[in-house]
């Protein structure tokens, strides 16, 4: 058996305590670093397109709230980002291709572009129709957002 040497004084005996905190933050530390890299290594697998689609829609509206709170409501100001806006619904189908058959889905798009075509074809001449054309795509999206958005 292991037995101390008692000629040894008690401060010369090593103490396994040190050794056990130094692996239990070592292991915190290893499993902190493996938590960080699983959880990169699954958002970079996620598709970014619809979010970022979505983000870039909503930051064009906010663009549109703007101008009118600004009272810049002339159409070169708000034809931009109406331009945009339709180019956008373009892309509302490949965004999200596991919707692209749900016919609800392709009439809140199409609605969507429909809303954003009349709004291009007779651009908002003032504040009260800008108003009025936010308000149409707004709903256009709100029909969609009631139906699919988690």
């Amino acid at each position: 058996m292991s037995n101390p040497d008692p000629a040894k004084p008690a401060s010369a005996r090593s103490s396994n305590a040190g050794r056990y905190l130094f692996l239990l933050i070592l292991g915190l530390v290893v499993g902190a670093v493996a938590t960080v890299m699983l959880l990169r290594a699954l958002e970079a697998r996620k598709d970014h397109f619809p979010g970022a689609l979505m983000e870039v829609q909503g930051w064009h509206m906010g663009q549109l709230k703007a101008a009118m709170e600004q009272n810049r409501c002339n159409a070169t100001d708000v034809l931009p980002h109406l331009q945009a806006l339709r180019t956008m619904g373009n892309d509302l189908e490949p965004a999200f291709p596991d919707l692209r058959d749900d016919e609800r889905f392709r009439t809140a798009a199409a609605a969507m572009r429909a809303a954003a075509d009349k709004a291009i074809a007779a651009p908002p001449l003032s504040c009260e129709s800008l108003a009025a054309t936010m308000k149409s795509l707004g709903d256009s999206c709100k029909a969609c957002h009631r139906d699919f958005r988690g």
